[in-house]
Protein backbone atom coordinates (compact mmCIF):
# COMPACT_ATOMS: atom_id res chain seq x y z
CA UNK A 1 0.00 0.00 0.00
CA UNK A 2 1.60 3.33 -0.95
CA UNK A 3 3.13 5.95 1.40
CA UNK A 4 0.22 8.37 2.84
CA UNK A 5 0.60 11.96 2.24
CA UNK A 6 -1.71 13.52 4.40
CA UNK A 7 -1.44 17.06 6.06
CA UNK A 8 1.09 17.34 8.69
CA UNK A 9 -1.12 18.80 11.68
CA UNK A 10 -2.99 16.06 13.91
CA UNK A 11 -6.30 15.83 14.32
CA UNK A 12 -7.47 15.96 17.67
CA UNK A 13 -10.87 14.57 18.07
CA UNK A 14 -12.27 16.75 21.26
CA UNK A 15 -16.15 18.70 21.85
CA UNK A 16 -18.75 19.08 24.60
CA UNK A 17 -20.15 16.46 23.81
CA UNK A 18 -17.13 14.25 24.57
CA UNK A 19 -18.45 15.09 28.48
CA UNK A 20 -21.55 13.56 27.96
CA UNK A 21 -19.52 9.59 28.70
CA UNK A 22 -20.59 10.21 32.31
CA UNK A 23 -20.80 7.99 34.29
CA UNK A 24 -21.82 10.05 37.63
CA UNK A 25 -20.39 12.09 40.82
CA UNK A 26 -17.71 9.75 42.30
CA UNK A 27 -16.78 7.38 39.34
CA UNK A 28 -13.10 7.29 38.95
CA UNK A 29 -13.30 7.51 34.77
CA UNK A 30 -14.58 11.28 34.80
CA UNK A 31 -15.22 13.63 32.09
CA UNK A 32 -13.21 16.06 34.40
CA UNK A 33 -10.25 15.17 32.95
CA UNK A 34 -11.10 16.93 30.09
CA UNK A 35 -10.36 20.09 30.82
CA UNK A 36 -7.18 20.17 32.57
CA UNK A 37 -6.00 17.81 29.77
CA UNK A 38 -7.85 19.63 26.65
CA UNK A 39 -5.95 22.52 27.94
CA UNK A 40 -2.52 21.86 28.14
CA UNK A 41 -3.09 20.59 24.71
CA UNK A 42 -4.19 24.28 23.52
CA UNK A 43 -1.22 26.15 26.07
CA UNK A 44 1.26 23.77 23.75
CA UNK A 45 -0.26 24.31 20.33
CA UNK A 46 -2.69 22.36 19.35
CA UNK A 47 -5.39 24.15 17.29
CA UNK A 48 -7.42 21.66 15.24
CA UNK A 49 -10.14 19.86 16.94
CA UNK A 50 -13.55 18.35 15.96
CA UNK A 51 -16.29 17.43 17.71
CA UNK A 52 -17.41 13.83 17.91
CA UNK A 53 -20.73 12.65 16.35
CA UNK A 54 -22.44 9.46 17.27
CA UNK A 55 -22.00 6.81 15.25
CA UNK A 56 -25.09 4.66 13.92
CA UNK A 57 -25.98 1.51 15.02
CA UNK A 58 -24.64 0.10 11.55
CA UNK A 59 -21.09 1.12 12.17
CA UNK A 60 -21.75 -0.29 15.93
CA UNK A 61 -23.05 -3.66 14.72
CA UNK A 62 -20.23 -4.21 13.17
CA UNK A 63 -18.56 -5.62 16.06
CA UNK A 64 -21.45 -5.57 18.53
CA UNK A 65 -24.26 -7.92 18.57
CA UNK A 66 -27.71 -6.62 17.62
CA UNK A 67 -29.50 -7.43 20.52
CA UNK A 68 -26.62 -5.60 23.00
CA UNK A 69 -26.96 -2.85 21.22
CA UNK A 70 -31.17 -2.73 21.80
CA UNK A 71 -30.26 -3.68 25.90
CA UNK A 72 -27.86 -0.60 25.67
CA UNK A 73 -30.38 1.41 24.13
CA UNK A 74 -32.83 0.14 26.97
CA UNK A 75 -31.19 1.12 29.48
CA UNK A 76 -30.51 4.44 28.21
CA UNK A 77 -34.25 4.96 28.96
CA UNK A 78 -34.25 2.75 32.02
CA UNK A 79 -30.87 2.42 33.98
CA UNK A 80 -33.01 0.63 37.07
CA UNK A 81 -33.30 -2.45 34.97
CA UNK A 82 -29.78 -2.98 34.75
CA UNK A 83 -29.40 -6.08 37.03
CA UNK A 84 -32.74 -7.83 34.27
CA UNK A 85 -30.43 -7.51 31.43
CA UNK A 86 -27.16 -8.25 32.78
CA UNK A 87 -25.26 -6.69 29.99
CA UNK A 88 -23.15 -4.05 32.21
CA UNK A 89 -21.04 -4.81 35.28
CA UNK A 90 -20.37 -3.11 38.68
CA UNK A 91 -18.08 -1.02 36.94
CA UNK A 92 -19.97 0.41 33.69
CA UNK A 93 -23.25 1.67 35.75
CA UNK A 94 -26.12 1.97 32.99
CA UNK A 95 -27.22 6.09 32.72
CA UNK A 96 -29.53 7.96 31.01
CA UNK A 97 -28.20 8.52 27.61
CA UNK A 98 -25.53 5.65 27.70
CA UNK A 99 -26.33 4.72 24.04
CA UNK A 100 -25.83 7.60 22.53
CA UNK A 101 -22.67 8.47 24.78
CA UNK A 102 -21.15 5.46 23.68
CA UNK A 103 -22.23 6.00 19.84
CA UNK A 104 -20.53 9.42 20.46
CA UNK A 105 -17.35 7.94 21.66
CA UNK A 106 -17.41 5.42 18.80
CA UNK A 107 -17.95 7.89 16.53
CA UNK A 108 -15.06 10.36 16.93
CA UNK A 109 -12.77 7.17 16.69
CA UNK A 110 -14.49 6.22 13.50
CA UNK A 111 -14.11 9.82 11.84
CA UNK A 112 -10.68 9.78 12.85
CA UNK A 113 -9.95 6.50 11.44
CA UNK A 114 -12.11 7.35 8.24
CA UNK A 115 -9.84 10.61 7.82
CA UNK A 116 -6.60 8.63 7.83
CA UNK A 117 -7.95 6.29 5.43
CA UNK A 118 -9.00 9.48 3.11
CA UNK A 119 -5.45 10.75 3.18
CA UNK A 120 -6.50 13.51 4.94
CA UNK A 121 -4.69 13.28 8.26
CA UNK A 122 -1.33 11.44 9.04
CA UNK A 123 -2.17 11.16 12.51
CA UNK A 124 -5.14 11.64 14.99
CA UNK A 125 -5.53 11.69 18.89
CA UNK A 126 -8.98 10.76 20.29
CA UNK A 127 -8.16 11.57 23.84
CA UNK A 128 -11.90 10.61 25.33
CA UNK A 129 -11.40 7.08 23.17
CA UNK A 130 -10.08 3.59 23.97
CA UNK A 131 -13.14 1.97 25.70
CA UNK A 132 -10.71 -1.12 25.24
CA UNK A 133 -12.75 -4.01 27.72
CA UNK A 134 -16.09 -3.81 25.94
CA UNK A 135 -16.71 -7.15 24.43
CA UNK A 136 -19.30 -7.72 21.22
CA UNK A 137 -21.96 -8.38 24.09
CA UNK A 138 -20.98 -7.07 27.00
CA UNK A 139 -20.09 -3.83 28.69
CA UNK A 140 -16.91 -4.29 31.00
CA UNK A 141 -14.49 -1.95 32.69
CA UNK A 142 -16.14 1.48 31.93
CA UNK A 143 -16.34 0.95 28.54
CA UNK A 144 -19.78 0.48 26.76
CA UNK A 145 -19.15 0.15 23.33
CA UNK A 146 -15.26 -0.81 21.65
CA UNK A 147 -14.61 2.83 19.90
CA UNK A 148 -11.01 0.98 18.99
CA UNK A 149 -12.31 -2.56 17.47
CA UNK A 150 -15.13 -0.37 15.36
CA UNK A 151 -12.06 1.71 13.66
CA UNK A 152 -9.73 -1.06 13.60
CA UNK A 153 -12.51 -3.29 11.92
CA UNK A 154 -13.22 0.08 9.36
CA UNK A 155 -9.48 -0.53 8.50
CA UNK A 156 -9.25 -4.20 8.03
CA UNK A 157 -12.25 -4.22 6.29
CA UNK A 158 -10.34 -1.49 3.95
CA UNK A 159 -7.90 -3.88 2.76
CA UNK A 160 -5.24 -2.58 6.43
CA UNK A 161 -3.13 -4.75 8.42
CA UNK A 162 -3.64 -2.84 11.33
CA UNK A 163 -0.91 -3.08 14.36
CA UNK A 164 -3.12 -2.19 17.65
CA UNK A 165 -0.34 -1.39 20.52
CA UNK A 166 -1.77 -0.95 23.84
CA UNK A 167 0.20 0.82 26.76
CA UNK A 168 -2.78 1.16 29.06
CA UNK A 169 -1.95 -0.35 32.68
CA UNK A 170 -5.02 -3.20 32.21
CA UNK A 171 -4.76 -5.78 29.55
CA UNK A 172 -6.40 -4.75 26.10
CA UNK A 173 -9.23 -7.58 26.21
CA UNK A 174 -11.89 -6.93 24.39
CA UNK A 175 -10.06 -5.51 21.29
CA UNK A 176 -7.68 -8.86 21.73
CA UNK A 177 -10.91 -11.30 21.97
CA UNK A 178 -12.84 -9.36 19.13
CA UNK A 179 -9.88 -9.94 16.83
CA UNK A 180 -8.64 -13.32 17.61
CA UNK A 181 -9.09 -15.35 14.75
CA UNK A 182 -7.68 -12.93 12.59
CA UNK A 183 -4.28 -13.06 11.14
CA UNK A 184 -4.55 -9.50 9.64
CA UNK A 185 -4.95 -7.43 13.14
CA UNK A 186 -2.40 -7.77 15.04
CA UNK A 187 -2.63 -6.89 19.09
CA UNK A 188 0.36 -6.11 21.07
CA UNK A 189 -1.01 -5.51 24.95
CA UNK A 190 1.96 -4.13 27.17
CA UNK A 191 0.02 -4.50 30.68
CA UNK A 192 -0.03 -4.94 34.82
CA UNK A 193 -0.33 -8.89 35.34
CA UNK A 194 -4.30 -9.91 35.77
CA UNK A 195 -3.10 -11.68 38.82
CA UNK A 196 -2.99 -8.32 40.64
CA UNK A 197 -5.59 -6.36 38.24
CA UNK A 198 -8.65 -6.45 36.49
CA UNK A 199 -9.58 -7.49 33.98
CA UNK A 200 -7.31 -10.79 35.34
CA UNK A 201 -6.95 -11.83 31.79
CA UNK A 202 -3.48 -11.33 29.42
CA UNK A 203 -0.88 -14.15 30.12
CA UNK A 204 1.84 -14.80 27.80
CA UNK A 205 0.28 -18.02 26.67
CA UNK A 206 -2.54 -16.02 24.69
CA UNK A 207 -1.47 -15.81 21.21
CA UNK A 208 -4.50 -15.83 18.80
CA UNK A 209 -6.83 -18.11 17.87
CA UNK A 210 -6.99 -20.89 15.15
CA UNK A 211 -5.33 -19.23 11.86
CA UNK A 212 -4.47 -16.47 13.83
CA UNK A 213 -1.52 -17.69 16.49
CA UNK A 214 0.84 -15.01 16.83
CA UNK A 215 -1.58 -12.24 16.13
CA UNK A 216 -1.97 -12.04 19.78
CA UNK A 217 1.30 -10.42 21.55
CA UNK A 218 0.62 -10.45 25.78
CA UNK A 219 3.45 -9.04 27.78
CA UNK A 220 1.68 -9.35 31.91
CA UNK A 221 4.17 -7.19 33.86
CA UNK A 222 5.19 -7.75 37.80
CA UNK A 223 4.04 -5.07 40.27
CA UNK A 224 6.13 -2.56 41.00
CA UNK A 225 7.28 -2.61 37.49
CA UNK A 226 9.37 1.32 36.76
CA UNK A 227 10.62 2.47 33.06
CA UNK A 228 13.39 0.94 33.27
CA UNK A 229 12.43 -2.63 32.66
CA UNK A 230 8.94 -1.25 31.07
CA UNK A 231 11.08 0.79 28.04
CA UNK A 232 13.00 -2.15 27.62
CA UNK A 233 10.19 -4.56 26.92
CA UNK A 234 8.30 -1.92 25.01
CA UNK A 235 11.72 -1.63 22.66
CA UNK A 236 12.73 -5.04 22.07
CA UNK A 237 8.71 -6.35 21.47
CA UNK A 238 6.96 -3.49 19.38
CA UNK A 239 9.64 -2.70 17.03
CA UNK A 240 10.48 -6.49 16.69
CA UNK A 241 6.27 -7.40 16.11
CA UNK A 242 6.04 -4.56 13.74
CA UNK A 243 9.06 -5.24 11.52
CA UNK A 244 7.31 -9.22 11.40
CA UNK A 245 4.13 -8.05 10.87
CA UNK A 246 4.53 -5.08 8.09
CA UNK A 247 1.30 -2.77 9.20
CA UNK A 248 -0.02 -0.63 6.90
CA UNK A 249 -1.55 1.44 9.77
CA UNK A 250 -1.21 1.69 13.66
CA UNK A 251 -3.87 2.05 16.53
CA UNK A 252 -3.01 2.70 19.74
CA UNK A 253 -4.23 3.09 23.23
CA UNK A 254 -2.13 5.45 25.31
CA UNK A 255 -3.32 4.88 28.44
CA UNK A 256 -1.93 7.24 31.43
CA UNK A 257 -2.87 4.38 34.51
CA UNK A 258 0.61 3.08 34.88
CA UNK A 259 1.90 6.19 36.04
CA UNK A 260 3.27 6.24 39.22
CA UNK A 261 0.91 8.29 40.91
CA UNK A 262 -2.24 6.98 39.37
CA UNK A 263 -4.38 5.60 42.29
CA UNK A 264 -6.14 2.43 40.60
CA UNK A 265 -2.96 0.43 39.75
CA UNK A 266 0.60 -0.69 40.86
CA UNK A 267 3.17 -0.13 38.23
CA UNK A 268 5.47 2.99 39.03
CA UNK A 269 6.50 4.90 35.25
CA UNK A 270 6.95 8.04 35.02
CA UNK A 271 6.24 10.40 32.14
CA UNK A 272 9.90 10.00 30.88
CA UNK A 273 8.28 6.45 29.68
CA UNK A 274 5.49 7.79 28.33
CA UNK A 275 7.18 10.24 25.99
CA UNK A 276 9.94 7.65 24.49
CA UNK A 277 6.52 5.33 24.37
CA UNK A 278 4.58 8.00 22.07
CA UNK A 279 8.01 8.79 20.15
CA UNK A 280 8.69 5.15 19.62
CA UNK A 281 5.22 4.51 18.35
CA UNK A 282 5.41 7.82 15.46
CA UNK A 283 8.80 6.19 14.47
CA UNK A 284 6.82 2.81 13.70
CA UNK A 285 4.00 4.57 12.25
CA UNK A 286 6.55 6.30 9.63
CA UNK A 287 8.82 3.47 9.26
CA UNK A 288 6.20 0.97 8.89
CA UNK A 289 2.68 2.53 8.19
CA UNK A 290 2.67 5.43 5.58
CA UNK A 291 2.41 7.60 8.43
CA UNK A 292 -0.82 6.32 9.24
CA UNK A 293 -1.11 6.33 13.21
CA UNK A 294 -4.47 6.59 14.99
CA UNK A 295 -4.08 7.03 18.72
CA UNK A 296 -6.37 7.17 21.79
CA UNK A 297 -6.44 7.86 25.25
CA UNK A 298 -7.71 5.52 27.68
CA UNK A 299 -7.81 5.13 30.81
CA UNK A 300 -5.98 7.16 33.74
CA UNK A 301 -7.24 8.63 36.75
CA UNK A 302 -4.86 10.89 37.90
CA UNK A 303 -6.86 13.85 36.51
CA UNK A 304 -4.92 17.23 37.08
CA UNK A 305 -0.81 15.44 36.89
CA UNK A 306 -0.42 12.36 34.59
CA UNK A 307 -3.61 12.24 32.37
CA UNK A 308 -3.00 16.06 30.54
CA UNK A 309 0.79 15.21 30.11
CA UNK A 310 0.58 11.98 28.47
CA UNK A 311 -1.76 13.50 26.38
CA UNK A 312 0.61 16.20 25.93
CA UNK A 313 3.37 13.87 25.34
CA UNK A 314 1.28 11.98 22.47
CA UNK A 315 0.64 15.06 20.67
CA UNK A 316 4.07 16.70 20.77
CA UNK A 317 4.95 13.47 19.38
CA UNK A 318 2.11 13.37 16.43
CA UNK A 319 3.05 17.19 16.10
CA UNK A 320 6.52 16.18 15.93
CA UNK A 321 7.68 19.10 18.43
CA UNK A 322 9.74 18.90 20.97
CA UNK A 323 8.68 17.87 24.53
CA UNK A 324 9.25 21.51 26.63
CA UNK A 325 10.98 20.76 30.20
CA UNK A 326 8.05 22.84 31.75
CA UNK A 327 4.19 22.83 32.02
CA UNK A 328 2.91 26.14 30.96
CA UNK A 329 2.76 28.40 34.21
CA UNK A 330 -0.61 29.82 33.16
CA UNK A 331 -2.37 26.18 32.48
CA UNK A 332 -0.63 25.09 36.26
CA UNK A 333 -1.87 28.41 37.45
CA UNK A 334 -5.61 27.61 36.37
CA UNK A 335 -5.68 23.87 37.77
CA UNK A 336 -3.56 24.16 40.79
CA UNK A 337 -6.17 25.00 43.01
CA UNK A 338 -9.11 22.66 41.71
CA UNK A 339 -7.17 20.05 42.43
CA UNK A 340 -5.89 20.82 45.66
CA UNK A 341 -9.65 21.51 46.39
CA UNK A 342 -10.60 17.92 45.66
CA UNK A 343 -7.01 16.78 47.08
CA UNK A 344 -5.46 15.58 44.52
CA UNK A 345 -2.05 15.31 42.83
CA UNK A 346 -1.86 19.33 41.08
CA UNK A 347 -0.45 20.24 37.72
CA UNK A 348 3.46 20.25 38.13
CA UNK A 349 6.09 22.66 37.10
CA UNK A 350 7.44 20.30 34.61
CA UNK A 351 6.71 17.71 31.66
CA UNK A 352 9.37 14.91 32.69
CA UNK A 353 8.85 13.65 36.09
CA UNK A 354 12.04 14.28 37.90
CA UNK A 355 14.33 11.46 39.49
CA UNK A 356 12.63 10.02 42.48
CA UNK A 357 8.76 10.45 41.61
CA UNK A 358 8.00 6.79 41.27
CA UNK A 359 9.88 3.75 43.76
CA UNK A 360 12.82 2.00 41.61
CA UNK A 361 11.95 -1.65 40.75
CA UNK A 362 13.35 -4.49 42.28
CA UNK A 363 15.77 -6.71 40.25
CA UNK A 364 13.50 -9.71 40.58
CA UNK A 365 10.87 -7.40 38.97
CA UNK A 366 13.20 -6.50 36.54
CA UNK A 367 14.37 -9.89 35.62
CA UNK A 368 10.53 -11.28 35.51
CA UNK A 369 9.51 -8.76 32.99
CA UNK A 370 12.38 -10.05 30.94
CA UNK A 371 11.59 -13.27 30.72
CA UNK A 372 8.28 -12.66 30.15
CA UNK A 373 8.65 -10.10 26.91
CA UNK A 374 11.65 -12.54 25.73
CA UNK A 375 8.84 -15.47 25.42
CA UNK A 376 6.31 -13.81 24.11
CA UNK A 377 8.42 -12.28 21.09
CA UNK A 378 10.02 -15.90 20.69
CA UNK A 379 6.70 -17.27 19.75
CA UNK A 380 5.53 -14.75 17.83
CA UNK A 381 8.62 -13.80 15.72
CA UNK A 382 8.65 -17.57 14.33
CA UNK A 383 5.03 -17.48 13.82
CA UNK A 384 5.30 -14.33 11.88
CA UNK A 385 8.02 -14.78 10.15
CA UNK A 386 6.54 -18.26 8.43
CA UNK A 387 3.55 -16.74 7.84
CA UNK A 388 4.66 -13.24 6.39
CA UNK A 389 7.93 -15.08 4.76
CA UNK A 390 9.77 -12.16 6.69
Amino acid sequence: MPDAQPESRPLVIYGPTSHAYDFGPGHPFTPRRFAPGIDLLRALGAADFEEPVAADDAALATVHKLGFLADIARLSDYPEMADELAVTDGDTPAFYGMHHAGATVVGGTLHAMEQLLAGERGHAFHPGGGLHHAFPARASGFCVFNDVAVAIRRARDGGHRVLYVDVDVHHGDGVEAIFWDDPLVQTVSIHQSGLTLFPGTGWVEDRGGKGAQGSAVNIPLEPGTSDASWLAVLESVVPAVAAAFRPTLLVTLNGSDAHAHDPLANLQLTTLAFARAARLLDDIAHRYAGGRWLATGGGGYDVYSAVPRNWALVWLAQAHHDVPAETPLGWRERWTSEAESRSVNAPPALMLDPEGTAKPESALVAAANRATAAKALQHTLAVLSERHGS
